[in-house]
Parts: structure tokens; C-alpha cells; sequence
């Protein structure tokens, strides 16, 4: 009888051993003492933006991870290409999705084709360097560790090779998300997102395959800070897609490595926010930030159509570094959450006479007379007005911001630009055979304004040579009214 008091109290104090109160004072296992049920099973990754199957209320498993390694030649934009290296050939690398309790079996394999030596540390892991300090492997060869999952949340894997900063900035990093026992709550659309800060040899935009620039990485002065990759990865028939009335997830990372995005979806308001990946959850968020090496989760619900655009709300990344995405969202309109365009009224403030402070003169305005001149006078207003969304260069930004460069949509028709450049575009249009999408606003300029950067853009880069005067722009403005 002694024996069975024992052998009780024993069981008892093993199992309180093992569990732990939370600030409900409701008993919680701990993760360590899970123990895993039935065959191993081999974890399903996925390429962005996808992400595999929801864990659900599966048990704990054995489960084994198989991680290619890659160093391959990929696109950085249109004719800028980049020596990536990559996690299953990627930026960013494959999704890996675990439970809490799961043993996961890591199998990291290093393409005998690749230069380089490589490891991973997976910010999940419980251990010497999350994994770096066991998984170091050669090219053609392939190392295995194991771990068990002790926390819930998304979290960050990256290549901790020296230097690290370098391999980073190659692209080697990704998420791996931990759900709780019982799955995640039930969203209808999924997605992953990952920013990263990309250092090149060359400008922005340059052609041709761009080395790695240590000096800028130093700097932390990025030529691209893009999404999962590239610039374009999330825009024109990348875009991701969701349903009016459906709920959307977002899992997002940031590799770095050395920026902090702020991460804003325009035209929704986050409903919840996993804050840096973590258990506490946020609500009614409209930008949140994730530090680098750090991750956050975003669920919304989509309740009217349209175009949502994804950025990094360092506003200038967005539009001159490669930092958009789009959420394309089909289905019924709604009027009473979201009108549209009701009136476009005249406004006068204070009347319509123009005013200036007093005590100032105002100065005379420049008139530009010869075509050297008006080309100058143009290429001037464009350096205030156009060059953001269409570049220095002319080249626009890829799938967001069409070429003017060797534009045949431009050639084609100069009336048609005009009347662009003074009403604005909206919608969709082909220029040099690939698709854009996106909105350019009415100018506030005036006849000869107009007919000055038109001349200039006109004159420059391989265009046409078109001269624009200022009574053709009067012309098209009369006849449109």
C-alpha cells in the first residue's frame, strides 16, 4: 500500500513539474514536456508569397525540414539582375510552419554547384547560435540537427556566416511560423511578406548583373528596398488577391539587414497585430513597425474592391526603392463604407483673386523662348514634379510607375499625353509591351509649363523630338472642358 502512495505521488509531482500557471492562474503545459504522436512527417515549404496548409489541432510531431541552400542569378528589377543566395532558391527563403511541441528534425544541404559556405540560425530555435553553431555546412555537403519547439509566434531564420551582414544582404533569410496547440484562429486568404535592403555597385535602376557593395552596406544606404526580393514581386500578375467580405492574413518579416520597415497596407486598417510576432495581440492598427530581423502577423477583413497598395511607409523607399506590393480585391462595391468620387468642384479660397503676403514682389516668371531653353526650363519642372514615380532616368518604377524613356504609348499620340499631364490617368494601360496599373494625378501647372516638360521629356532619351507648345496645350484643355 506504501508503495502505491508513493508510486501517486510521484506521478503527481512530475505532472505539476511539468505545467505551469498562466496569469488566468489556467494550468499550461510546458512546451519541453509535449510529447510528439505518431509517424515524423516531412514539413511542406513553401515559395512567397505562399505559405503551406494551417497546422490546425494536429499533435505534436516529428517533423523534418529538407533546406536547400542556393547561389543563383535572379532579377532585381527590369534588367538589373543579382547574384542571390538564397534558402530553397527564394528571397526570402521557404515558409516552414511548426506547432508548439513539435521536434523538428533540420536537414540544411549546400548545392555542390554553390562558392560558399553557409549555416542558418532560426530565431525559433532554443540553443547555441538558433542552429548556426550545428549546421555550418561546405558545398556538396549536407549537415542535420534537431530542436524542439518551445514558443508560439513567427519568427526569423537567416545565414549567420561571416560576415553575416553580407549574407544577409544576399537575401539568405525567411520565416518560420510557430502556432499554438490548436491552430491559429481561421483566416480565408494567407500570404507572406518579406522586406529586405539590397546594396549594388550600380545606381538604382542600373543594368546589367550588380556586385554586392560592402561600402554602402556599411553605410546602410540601399539602392532597393523591395518585398520579397525584388522589385514587382507583389504588383501587375504577382499581385496577391483577395474577396470582398474576405479575412486576410499577412505573415511579414523583415530580413534587413540593417533597415526598419513600416509596414502599412493603404486603404485598410489592420484588425489585429501580432506585435514583433509575438502572443500579445494589438487591434485597429494602421502602420507597425518591424525591426529588422523581427516579424510581425496582420489579420483584416476586406470589405470594398480595389487596388490596396502595400508599402513601407519610409514613404521614399516605396516610391523610389522598389518597397510596393498591391492586394487586388474583387467583389461588390459598398457605398456606405467607401463612396467613390461624389463632386469635383472649383475651389476659391477667399475668393478667386490670387494673393500674395504683404511686402512681397512677386518675381516675374522665366519665359522661355528658344528650344534649348524650354528643353532646359522643362527638364527643371520635371526635377520637381515627374521624377519620383518616373525617375531621373525616365525609366519609371517597375510594374508601379510606367517608362518615359523609349516610350511608344508616349509617341504615339501627344495629344493624348497632354491631356494626361493636365487631367490625370487612372487605370490600366500597355507601354513598351508590359501592363501597368496605377494613378497619376492631374499637374497644377500651367499651358507653357506643360508644354515645357513634354518638350523636354519629348527631347530626351530616344523619344521622338516632338516641340510641345503652349497652344496646343491651350487647345486640349479648351476642347476637354
Amino acid at each position: 500500500m506504501k508503495s502505491m502512495k508513493l508510486i501517486l505521488a510521484i506521478t503527481v509531482i512530475t505532472l505539476l513539474a511539468s505545467c505551469k500557471s498562466n496569469e488566468k492562474n489556467e494550468v499550461v503545459i510546458d512546451p519541453s514536456n509535449i510529447k510528439t504522436e505518431g509517424a515524423p512527417i516531412i514539413a511542406e515549404l513553401t515559395s512567397p508569397p505562399f505559405v503551406p496548409k494551417p497546422v490546425g489541432d494536429r499533435p505534436a510531431k516529428k517533423l523534418i525540414v529538407n533546406l536547400e541552400i542556393l547561389e543563383q542569378e535572379g532579377e532585381m528589377a527590369d534588367g538589373v539582375k543579382y547574384m542571390y543566395w538564397t534558402f530553397g532558391g527564394t528571397v526570402p527563403g521557404s515558409f516552414i510552419r511548426t506547432r508548439v511541441g513539435d521536434e523538428v528534425e533540420f536537414h540544411l544541404k549546400n548545392h555542390p554547384d554553390n562558392k560558399l559556405p553557409h549555416n542558418i540560425d532560426l530565431h525559433a530555435v532554443t540553443g547555441p547560435g538558433g542552429g548556426a553553431a550545428s549546421s555550418f555546412v561546405a558545398p556538396g555537403h549536407e549537415v542535420t540537427f534537431s530542436f524542439k519547439v518551445l514558443n508560439e509566434g513567427l519568427f526569423v531564420y537567416h545565414c549567420a556566416t561571416a560576415p553575416v551582414g553580407m549574407h544577409i544582404a544576399n537575401g539568405m533569410y525567411g520565416l518560420i511560423l510557430v502556432e499554438p496547440a490548436g491552430g491559429l484562429p481561421k483566416v480565408d486568404k494567407e500570404y507572406y511578406v518579406m522586406q529586405g535592403d539590397f546594396y549594388t555597385k550600380g545606381a538604382y535602376g542600373e543594368k546589367g548583373l550588380q556586385p554586392f557593395d560592402m561600402a554602402k552596406a556599411i553605410k546602410e544606404e540601399p539602392d532597393y528596398v523591395v518585398f520579397n526580393g525584388k522589385t514587382g514581386s507583389l504588383t501587375g500578375d504577382n499581385e496577391i488577391t483577395a474577396k470582398v467580405g474576405e479575412t486576410v492574413r499577412l505573415y511579414v518579416g523583415n530580413g534587413g539587414p540593417n533597415l526598419v520597415s513600416s509596414f502599412h497596407v493603404i486603404g485598410e486598417i489592420f484588425d489585429n497585430v501580432h506585435i514583433e510576432g509575438g502572443s500579445m495581440i494589438n487591434k485597429n492598427v494602421q502602420t507597425t513597425l518591424v525591426p529588422a530581423g523581427g516579424a510581425v502577423i496582420v489579420d483584416f477583413k476586406v470589405d470594398v474592391p480595389g487596388s490596396l497598395v502595400i508599402v513601407d511607409h519610409s514613404i521614399f523607399r516605396t516610391f523610389n526603392k522598389g518597397s510596393l506590393g498591391i492586394l487586388k480585391v474583387t467583389g461588390d462595391e459598398n457605398k456606405t463604407i467607401y463612396s467613390g468620387t461624389q463632386s469635383d468642384n472649383v475651389y476659391l479660397p477667399e475668393g478667386g483673386t490670387i494673393q500674395t503676403m504683404p511686402g512681397n514682389k512677386s518675381a516675374s516668371p522665366t519665359i522661355a523662348v528658344t528650344l534649348p531653353e524650354r528643353i532646359a526650363e522643362g527638364k527643371s519642372i520635371y526635377s520637381t514634379t515627374c521624377f519620383a514615380c518616373h525617375q531621373p532616368n525616365g525609366e519609371g518604377l517597375p510594374n508601379a510607375f510606367p517608362p518615359l524613356a523609349k516610350s511608344d504609348y508616349l509617341n504615339a499620340d501627344v495629344n493624348r499625353a497632354i491631356e494626361i499631364v493636365l487631367r490625370g490617368k487612372t487605370g490600366e494601360m500597355t507601354v513598351n509591351g508590359k501592363k501597368y496599373n496605377s494613378v497619376m494625378t492631374a499637374q497644377t501647372l500651367t499651358d507653357e509649363e506643360i508644354a515645357n516638360v513634354l518638350t523636354y521629356v519629348y527631347s530626351t532619351w530616344d523619344n521622338s523630338k516632338k516641340e510641345v507648345t503652349k497652344e496646343m496645350v491651350a487647345k486640349i484643355r479648351q476642347e476637354n472642358k
